[in-house]
C-alpha cells in the first residue's frame, strides 16, 4: 500500500512496482497535513481486512523557517506531517498489528536529531524518542518498532528544500537502496534504532557523547554553511 498526496506520481510508482515485481499495489491519495486524511489512512492501517504488516512512516520535508519567526505556519505544517501523523498512524498500526501478533513499524528520523540546527532537528528528535517509547509499549506483542536515523541520503529531499548540498563531502552521502537493506536487516534483528552505514554509526556515536556546547558550535557551523548555499 502506497500513500501520497500527488495522485499522478503515486500511480506512476504503483505501476512501476506492479510491472517490475508483479505485486498487488493499493494506493491512497492523502495529504497527511490534513487530519481527515490522517484518519482515512489510520482506519486502513488498523483494519484486519487485507492487513498491513509493515508501516513505514516516511512523509517529511525540511522546515525552512526560523525559531524566532512570528509566522508559525511552516512549523505547524511540520508538526502535523512529521509528528501528529506519525503518532496517529503508528498508534493505528500498532493496535492492528498487536491484535494479529505480528508487524513492523519503521519511523524515519534523522541523525540531525542529534544536532541543534532548527525545528527539523527537534522534530526528528521526537521521532526517535517516540519510536523507542512505542516499542516499549508494544513489547511482547510480536510488533517490532524501529527508528531509522540516516545521514544524508541521495533523494529529492534536498533539492525540494532548496539545499544544494555542495558543502557535503561525497563520502557522507548514502545510497537509498543500500540504506533500505541495512534498515530491514536491523528491523529483522529487533533493533530499536537503525543507523545505516559504519561511517554514520561512528558519527552518531560521536554526537551522542560530545559535550552539548561543542554540538551547539558544530550546529552553528553547519547552519552557516547551509545558508551560504541558498
Amino acid at each position: 500500500m502506497l500513500v501520497a498526496r500527488d495522485p499522478d506520481r503515486l500511480e506512476e510508482s504503483a505501476a512501476q512496482l506492479r510491472r517490475e515485481h508483479g505485486v498487488v499495489v493499493e494506493t491512497i491519495v492523502a495529504d497527511l497535513a490534513d487530519r481527515d486524511a490522517q484518519q482515512r489512512v489510520a482506519d486502513r492501517l488498523e483494519s484486519d481486512t487485507d492487513p498491513v504488516d509493515v508501516l513505514v512512516n516516511n512523509a517529511g520535508f525540511s522546515v525552512r523557517a526560523g525559531l524566532l519567526d512570528e509566522d508559525l505556519t511552516p512549523h505547524d505544517l511540520g508538526f502535523e506531517v512529521m509528528i501528529r501523523a506519525v503518532l496517529k498512524l503508528g498508534g493505528a498500526a500498532g493496535r492492528g498489528m498487536s491484535r494479529r501478533g505480528r508487524g513492523w513499524i519503521i519511523n524515519v528520523g534523522s541523525v540531525s536529531a542529534l544536532v541543534t540546527q532548527n525545528n527539523y532537528s527537534a522534530i526528528k528528535a521526537w521521532v526517535g524518542n517516540y519510536s523507542e517509547s512505542l516499542g516499549v509499549q508494544l513489547a511482547g506483542t510480536g510488533v517490532q518498532v524501529t527508528a531509522l536515523m540516516p545521514g544524508w541520503v541521495r533523494t529529492e529531499f534536498h533539492s525540494r528544500a532548496g539545499i544544494k548540498g555542495s558543502s557535503i563531502p561525497g563520502v557522507l552521502w548514502l545510497d537509498a537502496d543500500r540504506l533500505v537493506e541495512d534498515c530491514l536487516r536491523d528491523v529483522a534483528r529487533g533493533r530499536p534504532v537503525s543507523v545505516p552505514s559504519k561511517r554514520w554509526k561512528l558519527i552518531s556515536a560521536a554526537l551522542r557523547t560530545t559535550p552539548r556546547g561543542l554540538v551547539a558550535r558544530l550546529s552553528a557551523l553547519l547552519s552557516h554553511r547551509r545558508n551560504r548555499e541558498k
